[in-house]
């Protein structure tokens, strides 16, 4: 699935995607075992063998193109070609392996025959009905992502024609910016719009797009300006740091310090991904299973700890077990973050005040359960709705964050993924009060760093380290 489109997928849109990776393996395997059973051949050691090998070949030779489900032209004659052709590979190989073991005589021809036949056909048909059910997924309200394109070429109108013209791809256009006039842009006088592309009006010149961006909830950006404008568009990168927006440059150059950078292409235009969360595609599926996993188990586990500090907290304070907090989660979006209460206060608002060492608002309890974090417990739940995960930048109340965003170059980026149990910050030691803007500027690197280093073993280290590092922490208070 490209890349570029719906990044941050919900569970049934990762798993189709990664049903379309696995299927034609899954269907060599099973057509397999029908041909043999058809063909009174008995399934033995030899077919199980060949079983394993091509099931491996499969999944490395025959997959769907990563735009796949952008092809409005696809249909069971597209796949099936493409199918074929891959599919030709794989039985190439195993014939190779077969003379050269001298093997290929202990299998039964019809058998053999009625499988390479078979088996692109369902293969295919098996990819045009994931890609379909995959559209309906990808094609509905929640999904779609508002774009605006910075600079008005034959480029850029070219992107915004074929995004109008492609629902799959989730993105709905706003407009263009620009610092040239309309007649400079060759645009009609009297709308002042782009020739044929009515519904993409000028919103205006480049300074304007930042406070639109941040207006207008704007979840993407093409920048199409030409490279010689590379110090515009540095300084954009710089305006645009204070935004949860994803950023794509038109053509393929790097020009500057990139989170998750790769270059691709949408819709038959080559793009370059100059800020973009890590999840996408397998990477996805990979990161909600770590955290379903093993954040069920942990509740599991952790439930009758659960049990006792909620009767703890009742019996020796007044006042709620939980405590609700509003803070950002993915995107910037509100998310309510659930912990036990350790407070004698609920803060929730602007006179958010971060607690200090000694804090007078720290109900005895409460000490205990901040030194050992055992009052995050309660956001396991927070994991498994999909509001958190179990790694990530921590998520800070929200004045604290409208606080340090105006402050720190890039501080709404950490904001490109879910929020964390906990992260690479806090087994660095950055945790507990930020008194001072250095402080907090060290933890925000660190963030930064994790969505750029992002790997699944990355992921189980900071887990380890966590544990580790929880009995031996002194700035937890």
């Amino acid at each position: 699935m490209n890349p570029f489109v719906v990044p941050r997928q919900s569970l049934p849109i990762a798993l189709v995607v990664l049903l379309q990776s696995i299927a034609p393996a899954m269907i060599a395997v099973v057509v397999l075992l029908a041909s043999t059973t058809i063909f009174n051949q008995r399934f033995d050691d030899q077919y199980v063998v060949l079983a394993v090998l091509t099931a491996a070949l499969t999944l490395l030779v025959v997959q769907p193109p990563a735009d796949f489900t952008l092809r409005l032209g696809a249909n069971f004659r597209s796949a099936f070609l493409r199918v074929s052709l891959q599919w030709a590979v794989v039985v190439a190989v195993l014939l190779f392996l077969g003379f050269a073991t001298k093997f290929s005589a202990e299998f039964s021809r019809r058998a053999l025959t009625a499988w390479a036949v078979v088996t692109p056909v369902l293969s295919a048909g098996a990819m045009v009905v994931l890609s379909a059910w995959l559209r309906r997924l990808l094609v509905v309200t929640e999904n779609v992502r508002t774009a605006v394109i910075v600079g008005c070429n034959e480029v850029s109108l070219n992107l915004a024609k074929r995004v109008k013209e492609t629902p799959e791809a989730c993105i709905r256009v706003k407009g263009f910016f620009d610092d040239r006039s309309s007649e400079r842009l060759g645009l009609d006088e009297r709308s002042g719009e782009p020739p044929g592309l009515e519904d993409f009006p000028l919103l205006g010149r480049l300074p304007e797009l930042g406070t639109y961006v941040r207006k207008h909830n704007i979840s993407v950006i093409f920048i199409a300006l030409p490279m010689r404008h590379v110090k515009r568009v540095m300084a954009l990168l710089d305006d645009l740091r204070d935004t949860t927006a994803s950023i794509y440059f038109v053509p393929d150059v790097f020009v500057y310090d990139l989170i998750q950078a790769r270059t691709g292409e949408l819709l038959g235009i080559p793009v370059v991904v100059m800020c973009e969360t890590p999840f996408h595609g397998l990477r996805a599926i990979t990161k909600r299973m770590i955290d379903i996993v093993i954040a069920s188990a942990l509740l599991v586990l952790a439930l009758p700890v659960m049990v006792l500090i909620a009767l703890l907290v009742k019996a020796t304070s007044p006042g709620s077990v939980l405590f609700k907090q509003r803070r950002y989660g993915l995107d910037g979006k509100e998310i309510i973050v659930y912990k036990f209460r350790t407070m004698t206060v609920s803060e929730d608002g602007n006179d958010f005040v971060q607690v200090k060492k000694n804090d007078s608002r720290v109900t005895p309890i409460g000490h205990f359960l901040r030194r050992y974090s055992l009052d995050e417990l309660p956001q396991l739940l927070n994991i498994l709705q999909g509001r958190m995960s179990l790694v990530g930048p921590r998520p800070h109340p929200i004045a604290l964050n409208e606080q340090y965003r105006k402050l720190i170059k890039g501080y709404m980026l950490r904001h490109k993924v879910l929020p964390g149990l906990t992260g690479l910050a806090q087994i660095n030691g950055c945790r507990g009060e930020t008194a001072r803007v250095d402080e907090m500027e060290a933890r925000i690197r660190y963030d930064l760093d994790y969505l750029r280093r992002w790997s699944p073993l990355l992921d189980l280290k900071i887990l380890f380290l966590t544990a580790v590092k929880v009995f031996r922490d002194d700035k937890a208070y």
